[in-house]
């Protein structure tokens, strides 16, 4: 079962950092991900997502490929192609994985501008090792399914300074 935690942060910089964080040690196997998002407040008051996979790219570039391959088959690989990748982006853009884009922009319309949101969906991690490499990345825990315990400990990782290392 995947565990769902939400960390605000003073600007946009800090939540990706703590992202790319995750994203390292996720290569490390430390942690799976299954969505990582940051949602930013413009001066607009609009609220923009940056996702961690880009699924309209990836839908064109596979809707391309069948396109070339059906316009191959009717004599025409431009048209199949074009056809294709625009269908594939279409359908990219309308998936979506992870956590619910609608549930992310309701809750982040209540920080400030310039303030960013880090949503993390985790399918699987090793508490101590993430722990030690989120300790001191700052961030304010919003809301979470962690135990009340779990929480607490990671809060508490992300609030420390470098010189509680050395006690």
């Amino acid at each position: 079962m995947a565990e769902l935690i939400v960390i605000t942060y003073d600007d946009v910089h800090q939540a990706e950092e703590v992202r790319l964080k995750l994203l390292k040690m996720q290569k490390e196997y430390l942690v799976d991900l299954e969505d990582a998002v940051i949602a930013v407040k413009d001066q607009n008051g609009k609220v923009k997502l940056r996702q961690m996979y880009d699924l309209t790219a990836s839908g064109a570039m596979s809707g391309g490929f069948l396109g070339i391959l059906i316009g191959l088959l009717f004599l025409n690989p431009l048209l199949g192609f074009v056809v294709g990748s625009a269908s594939g982006a279409l359908g990219g853009a309308l998936s979506d994985i992870g956590i619910n884009d609608k549930f992310m922009k309701e809750l982040a319309a209540n920080i400030k501008e310039g303030k960013s949101v880090l949503f993390i969906l985790v399918r699987k991690v090793t508490p101590d090792k993430v722990l030690a490499e989120l300790r001191g990345m700052g961030g304010k825990i919003v809301q979470t399914s962690l135990t009340h315990e779990e929480e607490k400990k990671l809060q508490e990782a992300l609030d420390a300074t470098k010189s509680d290392d050395t006690k």
